[in-house]
């Protein structure tokens, strides 16, 4: 092989491996390969004004493409930037590389500006992290890492890439990247075993996670749950993992408090767990909320996940695809089943909303649900039924509405994308709006705008019964209404158009200015 130098080199390694888009915000120790960049054939660059957008863009698009998506951060400020975005990424297994700049492995004693252990910060929040010191290994740590990021339980990578690495040669070809398939199936012993446990259960149970989605295992999950007759919920679940309007179909566990989690298992006297751990509350109970003799079967591919806080009876360490569809095969069909009850709708500025989308949408309408509060009307009326039409926020990072959408209209563009967010949350990466602008990304966005952090009102509820506390207000610090935030001049000045829709008289307007808008845009929806 040629020698070139490494930055030149990098980008022979992307195109080897099919990566046409770089998500960053460019910084002065990444100035060498990016200025190759500009003139490198195949591969764009997606700018964004703060890193955290940069990375929200690429976990969308990384979500709706099944990845890998490169993202540029700058140093280790940037990668500052970019950690809460980054820890979002790690607890919802998606497959970013991310690549960071460092002035160069010569100045390692100087502690100079900017200096900083890049591998120690990422290392928290990635499923691995690494250094290149030598310009014949950066293509191989490359390959390496775009094989980690894919590999399942799939996860954010970092390589840290010095200046002075990049600037020296090298002759190591680039080649495509080997990505392992995991497509395993336990032996029939342990098949027997799980069968048998769940077929002796009179009150069996499914918590479903995205290791599902990952696997394309939904419709074999089906076929598992209507043999057993056995309700289905969502842990950790922000893929579509399952039709949302099938009769066993229950919802999600939640995210916050163990106690919602008890009382789903509680009486279930086997559990089938597939592509998630138990459980993943920010207030987990610390002791078993499974009953005395409930049977467990765990599946995924992720074996720190299995029998990680609570023991199982049967462990298969297996693809859930074909594990599921050879427990189908085993468990035979199940009684047929009926109807599932609709859902009423309510009359709340967000149902008025969605039910309009869902009656201007065009087939294919893809959401993007960080609209947390006003999440159950969005679903209501636009239930989530088939894969990649339907991504929630996931790892508690706010701000992943807008780069979300964006990332995924780009992965995506022949669909109509919107996505749902919060004005506290959007605030986070409202940047991200101009990035639209600049490409011309056609994602909308609606702001569900009641002025506050309405989540945390309703987990102080929650904190305050359980601690005998008398209700009283909210603290202050949960309140947006003062100064009130003009989204409609916000988006504007980013490139973005907008409107306010505050009057219920005004919902079909927006809807149909929304969808026809041939560019980006924004909906600023007062939901108080």
């Amino acid at each position: 092989m040629t020698a070139r130098p490494a930055k030149n080199a990098i980008f022979e390694q992307f195109a080897a491996d099919g990566i046409s888009l770089m998500f960053g915000n460019p910084g002065t120790v990444e100035q060498g390969f990016l200025d190759v960049l500009e003139e490198t054939p195949g591969i764009d660059y997606v700018l964004a004004l703060q890193e955290a957008v940069a990375v929200g863009i690429a976990d969308g698009y990384a979500r709706a493409s099944a990845g890998p998506a490169l993202v540029q951060l700058h140093t280790g400020v940037g990668l500052g930037n970019g950690i809460g975005m980054l820890y979002q990424a790690k607890r919802g297994h998606s497959p970013l590389v991310v690549i960071a700049g460092e002035a160069g492995v010569r100045y390692e004693a100087m502690d100079s500006q900017m200096a900083a252990d890049l591998v120690a910060m990422a290392r928290p929040v990635t499923k691995w992290a690494t250094r290149v010191t030598h310009p014949d290994s950066v293509l191989r740590v490359l390959r390496r890492a775009v094989k980690t990021a894919m590999t399942p339980p799939r996860g954010p990578v970092f390589v840290a890439l010095p200046m002075d690495v990049l600037d020296a040669e090298t002759s190591e070809p680039a080649v495509p990247t080997t990505i392992l398939g995991r497509a395993t199936l336990p032996v029939p012993e342990d098949l027997n075993r799980a069968a048998d446990v769940l077929r002796a259960a009179e009150r069996p149970i499914v918590l479903m996670g995205d290791g599902v989605s990952v696997s394309g295992a939904q419709a074999e999950l089906a076929r598992v749950a209507e043999a057993l007759g056995a309700p289905v919920w969502g842990v950790d679940s922000s893929e579509l993992n399952m039709d949302t309007t099938h009769p066993l179909y229950r919802g999600q566990l939640g995210h916050m408090f163990g106690e919602n989690s008890a009382a789903v298992v509680k009486d279930a006297d086997a559990v089938l767990i597939v592509g998630t751990y138990v459980f993943p509350e920010v207030f987990p109970l610390l002791h078993s909320p499974f009953a005395a003799g409930c049977a467990i079967v765990h599946i995924d591919l992720d074996d720190h996940e299995i029998a990680k806080n609570f023991p199982v009876d049967v462990a298969l360490v297996a693809d859930p695809k074909p594990t599921l569809a050879a427990l189908a095969d085993r468990l035979g069909p199940g009684a047929p089943l009926g109807e599932r009850e609709v859902a009423e709708g309510g009359d709340s500025m967000m149902d008025l909303f969605a039910a309009e989308l869902a009656r201007q949408a065009p087939d294919g309408l893809v959401l993007f649900d960080e609209a947390l509060t006003a999440s159950p009307a969005l679903v209501r009326h636009l239930p989530p039924r088939l894969p990649g039409s339907y991504f929630l926020t996931r790892g508690g990072s706010l701000g992943v509405g807008i780069p979300g959408a964006i990332g995924v209209k780009l992965a995506r563009p022949e669909a109509e994308v919107v996505g749902f967010t919060g004005d506290g949350g959007s605030m986070y990466t409202v940047q991200a709006l101009w990035t639209a602008a600049r490409y011309g990304v056609a994602a909308r966005f609606v702001i569900c705008d009641n002025r506050r952090y309405r989540l945390l009102d309703d987990n102080i509820e929650q904190y305050w019964r359980e601690r005998g506390i008398a209700a009283h207000p909210s603290p202050g610090s949960f309140d947006l209404s003062h100064p009130e935030i003009d989204f409609v001049a916000l988006a504007t000045s980013l490139g973005v158009a907008a409107v306010k829709v505050d009057e219920p008289d005004q919902v079909k307007a927006a809807v149909g200015r929304m969808l026809a808008e041939p560019g980006p845009f924004l909906v600023d929806l007062v939901t108080t």
